[in-house]
């Protein structure tokens, strides 16, 4: 789920981030019920999003550069996960599968979230 130049970039899925760790459980439970399969969902911890998508190596903290908007947004998730924010990820390759997860997810505290398009990011609001 990296581009070429090592950004995480996971074409079709939505990574959503949410205040708390009951509130991002409380996420996959909904979504699950919104026809959202298991195999569909990811839970991160502030650990994982740290660790493997923000992909810190150095002890001090310092995360690895990157250009434009994919790095710009791995910035955002490390900032929320060192605040204690808990995230989904979920497989939404259409347009469809979206509008089911923000119907889904209307009523959580969502902190930040984002679609990954072929070529494109999409805030989700």
């Amino acid at each position: 789920m990296l581009t070429l130049q090592g950004v995480f970039y996971p074409t079709g899925y939505a990574v959503l981030l949410f205040p708390d760790e009951d509130s991002a459980q409380q996420a996959g439970r909904e979504l699950q019920t919104a026809g959202f399969g298991e195999k569909d969902l990811m839970q991160l911890t502030p650990e994982i999003i740290l660790a493997e998508i923000g992909q810190l190596s150095d002890p001090s903290g310092q995360i690895m550069p990157a250009v434009g908007t994919e790095g710009e947004t791995v910035n955002k998730y490390v900032a929320l996960a060192r605040d204690g924010h808990h995230g989904v990820m979920v497989k939404a390759p259409s347009d469809a599968d979206t509008e089911r997860i923000m119907a889904a997810l209307k009523e959580l505290p969502l902190s930040y979230g984002q679609k990954y398009h072929l070529l494109a990011i999409e805030d989700l609001e």
